[in-house]
């Protein structure tokens, strides 16, 4: 195949108002004593990081080296974010 044929292939990245940047592991120690089983606080973690970099805004006061993770972190330690119970328990 001749290299000049190919044409590069560049995945656009969803833009965040929320930079990527690593969890404050001091959260996520706090957090998993709120929510003990660390698959479901990843996944609690990871759908609230989708719904903010879907647009959603955050539902405490943040300040700018504040990445996603930290916010919904710190949401679910505040008590803002709940996980529902199934009816019946």
């Amino acid at each position: 195949m001749d290299p000049s044929n190919i044409v590069p292939f560049e995945q656009s990245q969803p833009v965040s108002k929320f930079p990527a940047k690593s969890m404050k592991s001091n959260l996520v120690v706090q957090a998993s004593e709120i929510i003990e089983d660390p698959q479901i606080l990843v996944n609690v973690v990871s759908q609230r990081v989708a719904q903010l970099n879907q647009g959603r805004s955050p539902l405490i006061d943040t300040v700018p080296s504040m990445g996603a993770a930290d916010i919904a972190l710190t949401e679910i330690i505040e008590g803002k974010v709940v996980i529902a119970k199934p009816d019946g328990e």
